[in-house]
């Protein structure tokens, strides 16, 4: 649990995440040829447009959560398997790209970082936040976005099993954070990538 210092720096950093995470999938979908997240509203970076409450939630508190599932339509697309992987890893970019730019910035320019406490924890905390919804989202299970990857890779004489977990899929989400199997399991990557970059 962050501290209070951690929580009101967060804030800003959770609300770009999940934004601009989803603004990225419904992007890359309307340039794949799907009307639908712009006609939706979802081509903004309005956090209103994206938030969910209780994914936000989870994410200012332990560092992964959820945005409102931007809704694309399939059948706009001309090569839809390809275009699926496109879409669902579009939100997972976005969150690394602003995670590497955030630590360019202080390669590049050390010192304000360094010598103003609040400014350095805020840069972690954009770094280690998109970091986090980037690598949680990327985790194969529905609903999240590594879910769809399975999706299309998947044999199909395992489809049935995906389907149940594609209806308990949040359930299971759940139950594996409260056990501690889902934090043992991001921390290591999230923080060999937070080094990478830093």
């Amino acid at each position: 649990m962050p501290d209070l210092t951690q929580l009101l720096l967060s804030l800003p950093a959770v609300l770009w995440a999940i934004t601009f995470h989803e603004f990225c999938h419904g992007y890359v979908a309307y340039r794949l040829g799907d009307p639908t997240p712009k006609l939706r509203g979802r081509l903004t970076l309005n956090p209103l447009a994206h938030l969910d409450p209780m994914g936000a939630l989870m994410l200012l508190l332990f560092r992964f959560g959820w945005a409102k599932p931007v809704p694309i339509d399939t059948r706009y697309f001309r090569r839809p398997r390809r275009d699926i992987v496109l879409v669902s890893l579009a939100g997972a970019g976005g969150n690394l790209l602003t995670a590497v730019v955030c630590g360019l910035v202080v390669r590049v320019l050390p010192y304000p970082f360094v010598h103003n406490y609040a400014l350095g924890l805020f840069i972690q905390l954009m770094i280690l936040i998109n970091i986090g919804l980037a690598v949680f989202n990327l985790i194969p299970i529905p609903p999240l976005d590594g879910s769809k990857l399975l999706y299309v890779f998947l044999p199909g004489r395992w489809m049935e099993g995906f389907f149940w977990l594609e209806r308990y899929g949040m359930f299971v989400l759940m139950g594996l954070l409260f056990l501690g199997i889902l934090p043992a399991i991001m921390s290591p990557i999230v923080f060999f990538l937070y080094r990478l970059i830093l």
